[in-house]
């Protein structure tokens, strides 16, 4: 198994679905901001910086797939599973750790939370289960005929 591979889509996929929460829930929905405690400039800062690590995160991860792919070594199914247990992972990190446990936001605020936090930790465990099937999952060409 090629892990750099893996690392690699699961930079992407931490760096990609972090992003489309960010511009989707932070600026065009205008739901919360990555951090509500403070003021409303605190929380523009901090999506401004949240935003430059998705970025950041992206970057690093196209620099670990274009090296291996240079080495001849990329494993397209290893990468696209990185990619959606990076996903997974940044939905479950954000929605447990971020929305429950430290309280930075919530996903929308004057609402009925339930249906948003189990929505959100449903496809979290979707993106979990889709990256893990994949990564784990024998290859066609290597399964008894």
């Amino acid at each position: 198994m090629n892990t750099r591979s893996t690392w690699g889509g699961v930079l992407i996929g931490l760096g990609l679905v972090a992003s489309i929460d960010e511009i989707v829930l932070h600026q065009l929905l205008r739901w919360h901001h990555f951090y509500d405690k403070s003021t409303s400039e605190m929380g523009l800062i901090s999506d401004g910086l949240l935003h430059a690590a998705t970025v950041v995160a992206m970057v690093a991860g196209f620099f670990v797939l274009i090296d291996v792919r240079r080495a001849g070594a990329l494993v397209p199914r290893q990468a696209w599973a990185g990619l959606l247990l990076g996903m997974g992972a940044f939905q479950l990190w954000d929605g447990t750790i971020n929305h429950k446990l430290l309280g930075l936001h919530e996903i929308r605020y004057g609402v009925d939370l339930l249906p948003y936090d189990l929505t959100w930790l449903v496809f979290a465990v979707i993106l979990l289960g889709a990256g893990a099937l994949l990564l784990w999952r024998r290859p066609a060409a290597s399964r008894p005929s």
